[in-house]
């Protein structure tokens, strides 16, 4: 099967979208799919390109001023000087289906061409405008309209697709409460269970990244607002004079210098390590060697490094909210926690921290959870909607 996968986000642009969309490419490509990624270009001139052997047709970008330190490329939302060349490739390549993962400037003008052409449509939906919108600093009231405008925007696109998938059933029900009408189904992300899994514990990566032989309490994703990190520093301020652990910060984003300021305000310098960004090939052993994972992130639809958390055999606490009990059982393979309860949240790391037969416990629990989300069974998912894709577009 000819395959056109359209993002706005791709390498070595690091996201959980961008990293979503490279693993499905390879994983398509490894089951014997013809497989063409067009996404932004990396340079500020389009043309054909590839990336970890990958075809990729890359459309002219640029890098975006406010988070250039995540590679961030952004396609102008000019029509006019994207959608002949995107026709053309869509046309050149000749797609049995196409698969977008979201509604901007990119996918905008392949759906157009894969309309144009009678190509089967499928889309993917990981937007949720909360996660930029607090960027804006505007008032309530102009925040709402804004967050209705984007999700007009997102069902102008998404209304044309034959297929719908979003990676989990809150983010199903998200669709529905916006007013979304169409059938949309969830699917897993997925995980490579063979990638990360508890064999690649390796201490010798607590050398590499100066950090101390204790108990290692991981966050891993962007450092960002909507991520709430500076709650998880507030909370193990409360503790850290009594129970021995460290806590290790990986990844980069806007927030970072503030977050290293908190962290040196609330006295936890020695207590707290931010890795910056950690390549592919440090993350499996990274999870391994650590002993429990946090995430107070308000806005995931799915979260992609709490599942690589969970396939390590970690136990994980993650915040009430969105899709995170979807994976984070409370009282079973971790804990649940309330938004801005600081108190509460220091409390669960305490006895997480300091119990090694609890979390033994729920981080066999969290491997017996995350079998269901074994990539494989999620590229099977795909492969099947990709026919139904096909015959639904046909009827049409």
């Amino acid at each position: 099967m000819k395959i056109l996968i359209s993002t706005d986000t791709y390498y070595p642009q690091v996201n959980g979208a961008s990293y979503f969309t490279q693993r499905l490419a390879h994983a398509m490509k490894g089951r014997g799919h013809d497989i063409l990624v067009v996404a932004p270009s990396t340079g500020f001139s389009s043309g054909m390109t590839s990336a970890e052997g990958i075809p990729v047709f890359g459309v002219k970008s640029i890098g975006h001023p406010i988070i250039f330190k995540h590679n961030f490329r952004f396609v102008l939302p000019i029509p006019i000087t994207i959608n002949k060349e995107v026709e053309k490739v869509v046309l050149d390549f000749q797609p049995d289906v196409i698969h977008i993962q979201g509604h901007f400037a990119i996918s905008k003008s392949v759906v157009r061409a894969g309309k144009k052409a009678k190509i089967p449509l499928k889309g993917t939906n990981h937007f949720m405008p909360e996660n930029l919108i607090h960027y804006l600093h505007l008032p309530n009231f102009i925040e709402e309209k804004i967050l209705n405008w984007a999700w007009n925007d997102f069902k102008k696109v998404f209304d044309n697709l034959h297929t719908i998938t979003t990676p989990t059933q809150t983010a199903v029900n998200l669709l529905k409460k916006t007013g979304f009408s169409k059938e949309v189904y969830p699917v897993s992300c997925g995980i490579d269970l063979v990638c990360f899994n508890p064999k690649t514990k390796d201490n010798a990566l607590k050398k590499k990244y100066n950090l101390p032989d204790l108990p290692i309490l991981l966050f891993v994703g962007r450092i960002d607002k909507e991520k709430n990190v500076d709650m998880v520093l507030r909370a193990i301020a409360k503790i850290s004079k009594n129970i021995k652990f460290h806590f290790a910060v990986a990844g980069n984003g806007a927030e970072k210098k503030n977050l290293e300021k908190l962290t040196k305000k609330l006295g936890l310098e020695k207590q707290v390590t931010f890795l910056g960004f950690v390549p592919d090939k440090d993350l499996p052993a990274l999870y391994a060697t650590s002993d429990c994972f946090v995430n107070a992130g308000i806005a995931e639809l799915q979260c992609i490094a709490m599942m690589e958390a969970m396939a390590s055999k970690l136990p994980v606490l993650g915040i009430n909210a969105m899709a995170l009990p979807e994976l984070c059982h409370d009282n079973e393979n971790g804990f649940l926690f309330e938004k801005n309860d600081i108190e509460g949240l220091a409390k669960l790391i305490a006895l997480l921290m300091s119990d090694q037969k609890l979390r033994q416990k729920m981080g066999e629990k969290s491997l017996e959870i995350i079998q269901a989300h074994e990539i494989g069974k999620t590229m099977e998912c795909f492969e099947f909607l990709y026919g139904e894709t096909i015959k639904i577009a046909k009827n049409s």
